[in-house]
């Protein structure tokens, strides 16, 4: 798959059939309709393209909005590079490119610039400046600029829409296998590994401290969760605490992994933490003593749970 950064970037000499969105999760919805997509690409000799956006328009359009994606870039691209896609194009959302009129988008980018020739597009799409203009439209350019399209239904939208809005109230309320459910993988946090105050060590329990930069990610609810991640091309379980560390009376929000049977330096690696379940809520102990025999519990539970994988 290429990855471009911004259509101006884009200068490759074939057909295209594209399909535009922000794919937030990319989750089986967006999945179903970027089969159809490569379906159609190889059928007509073409290169299956996908346009989306960064940041999100809401980040730009609606600043007061506090957005929370479900995906960073970087994961998004990871998880379109698996898809069997040939082109991402993530082109830079700004108020500029917001005020371009559906002539110009559809003229100037999507037929001039990525050789549109056929396009898969929801029946509720809406584009151009003040986002006036409609699949009606769309079909229209269409017969002026020689390109076809293809209506996504009212009911695939839905599904696609009612997924995104399941997944992130899964995940605000911990329920993580319902949104890998939706997701069609496990959710994953993707950071850097950074140094902590070591008072997991102390007690058996090492952990790696994970920063996320992106402040736009989402952050499942609070609590103790089984989780996985390829460490040196190896899957290493583990458990992670989202949370406050309330018996060391933490202040700060922190993501901590504690990964079993394993101690190598992990110091400023980059890993993705994938989650596969959730053990149980966040909660204050009366002593490191008994925090160590609640962790060893959940231990015991996430084995149990490995065990059924």
């Amino acid at each position: 798959m290429i990855t471009v950064k911004g259509i101006s970037e884009y200068n490759q000499e074939f057909n295209t059939a594209i399909t535009i969105g922000t794919f937030d999760g990319v989750h089986i919805g967006h999945q179903k309709i970027i089969e159809r997509l490569i379906k159609k690409a190889h059928k007509l000799n073409l290169k299956s393209t996908v346009l989306t956006f960064f940041p999100h328009p809401r980040m730009i359009l609606q600043q007061e909005s506090d957005v929370k994606l479900l995906n960073t870039i970087y994961e998004k691209t990871k998880i379109l590079q698996k898809s069997g896609l040939d082109v991402l194009i993530v082109h830079p959302f700004t108020k500029e490119f917001s005020r371009l009129s559906a002539t110009e988008f559809v003229r100037d980018l999507l037929v001039n610039s990525l050789q549109a020739k056929q396009i898969i597009i929801g029946y509720d799409h809406r584009f151009g400046r003040n986002r006036d203009a409609n699949i009606t439209d769309l079909i229209s350019f269409g017969n002026t600029f020689d390109f076809e399209v293809e209506e996504i239904s009212a009911q695939e939208i839905d599904d696609v829409s009612v997924s995104s809005t399941k997944i992130r109230r899964a995940l605000e309320n911990g329920a993580i296998k319902t949104a890998n459910k939706y997701l069609g993988y496990k959710y994953m946090l993707t950071g850097v590994v950074s140094k902590g105050k070591g008072l997991g060590r102390t007690i058996d329990y090492p952990t790696a401290n994970i920063k996320i930069k992106e402040d736009y990610k989402l952050i499942p609810m609070n609590g103790v969760y089984l989780v996985q991640s390829s460490i040196d091309n190896m899957t290493i379980y583990g458990m992670m605490n989202i949370g406050f560390n309330p018996t060391v009376d933490g202040s700060e929000k922190s993501i901590e992994v504690h990964f079993f049977d394993f101690n190598k330096n992990l110091y400023d690696k980059t890993l993705q933490i994938d989650i596969i379940d959730r053990l149980r809520d966040e909660k204050k102990f009366n002593s490191l003593d008994e925090l160590k025999e609640q962790l060893k519990k959940d231990q015991l539970n996430s084995l149990r749970i490995i065990n059924t994988l």
